[in-house]
């Protein structure tokens, strides 16, 4: 590692915040795409009209809440991890020569 290239530990929550939000968004992307289909596919079914705000409040939004928060954790062990290994091998590095 170039000398000043240490890890920096204040860039952790910054890339957690990242990765969880474009998670969130994707996942509430999807999950909404696949409640409108699973509602339009209901109300031809039934043979009603679709209610799409139930699409929103009640499968989309639960769904990425839920990814969001799994999300979160998972990449808060991950950035945590790899701040650790890549200090303990700057410190290796710096030891050895």
């Amino acid at each position: 590692m170039p000398p000043g290239k240490w890890p920096r530990w204040y860039l952790i929550p910054m890339r957690v915040l990242l990765v969880a939000f474009l998670l969130t968004l994707l996942s509430f992307a999807v999950s909404l795409l696949l409640g409108i289909l699973g509602l339009v596919i209901a109300a031809r079914l039934h043979g009603i009209h679709p209610n799409m705000t139930v699409a929103y409040r009640q499968i989309a939004l639960p769904a990425a809440a839920a990814v969001g928060a799994i999300a979160s954790i998972i990449v808060a062990a991950l950035e945590v991890r790899r701040y650790r290994h890549t200090k303990a091998l700057a410190e290796i590095e710096r030891v050895s020569g």
